[in-house]
Parts: C-alpha cells; sequence; structure tokens
C-alpha cells in the first residue's frame, strides 16, 4: 500500500519536475505574480459588435456607405430584392454571393482604419460593375 502511495508521489513530483518555468507561470496567480504582464492599453475593453443591413436592388446597394469603428466586430447582412448579386470587400479578403431574393451575411474584424471599396463582383451582367460603395473605419 505504502508503494503506491509513494509511486504516485514520484509521478506528480516527476510531472511538476517536467514543466518549464514558462509553463508554471501559466498556472501563477495574475494578482500575486508580479512577472504577470499588464495588459495592453485599449485590450480591456471588449470590441464592439455592429450588425449593418444592406439591401441590393437594381444593382444598387443601400446605402452605399457605411461607417465602423476600427476593431469593430461588423456583422454585415445584405438582402436582394431582384436578382442574384455579390458583396466583396478585397481588403478584408471577404466575399460572398447573396442569392436572388435572398441573403447573405459576412462577418469580419474591422482591424485597419480607411476607407475600403465594397462591389458586386458578378460579371453576368455589366450592370454589375456600377454596385459599389465604400465602408469607413474609423481609427482610434
Amino acid at each position: 500500500m505504502k508503494l503506491k502511495s509513494r509511486t504516485s508521489s514520484l509521478v506528480v513530483v516527476g510531472v511538476v519536475g517536467l514543466l518549464s518555468p514558462f509553463a508554471l507561470q501559466l498556472f501563477a496567480d495574475p494578482s500575486t505574480d508580479s512577472r504577470w504582464p499588464e495588459p495592453v492599453e485599449g485590450q480591456e475593453q471588449a470590441p464592439n459588435r455592429r450588425e449593418i443591413a444592406l439591401t441590393a436592388r437594381n444593382y444598387r446597394f443601400s446605402p452605399n456607405r457605411i461607417e465602423v469603428a476600427q476593431d469593430d466586430l461588423v456583422k454585415l447582412t445584405v438582402q436582394s430584392e431582384d436578382v442574384a448579386y455579390s458583396v466583396t470587400i478585397d481588403e478584408y479578403r471577404v466575399s460572398r454571393r447573396v442569392p436572388a431574393g435572398g441573403s447573405t451575411t459576412l462577418e469580419f474584424r474591422a482591424d485597419r482604419a480607411g476607407t475600403f471599396a465594397f462591389y458586386s463582383n458578378l460579371t453576368n451582367d455589366a450592370r454589375h460593375a456600377q454596385m459599389r460603395g465604400e465602408m469607413v473605419v474609423r481609427g482610434r
């Protein structure tokens, strides 16, 4: 019986002995450990969630200008009221097809400030080329 108990202790000591100082730091209590990193400014708040609805009709987006803040989590829902479209934002590497009379949703983090074009990239009708809008991401 003592042998089993002693073996268990050796196993536990052996596992703890294998952990690196970094791994041990992961289990440390941040309120008592002075080595715990301070939060980076701006990271103490959860990002804002922005839900935006676009309508695609007659080869136009409405609204054709949307604004969000940098680091917002953007949920963009596009509803077609007639034919099939698509919505693409190259800089964020997002592109989705919008079925005729249906909708689609894109989700991404607006992690860069600037003005970015969104457009329909379908080529089955030349009028898709005129479907443009802009997304303005305000910097912090």
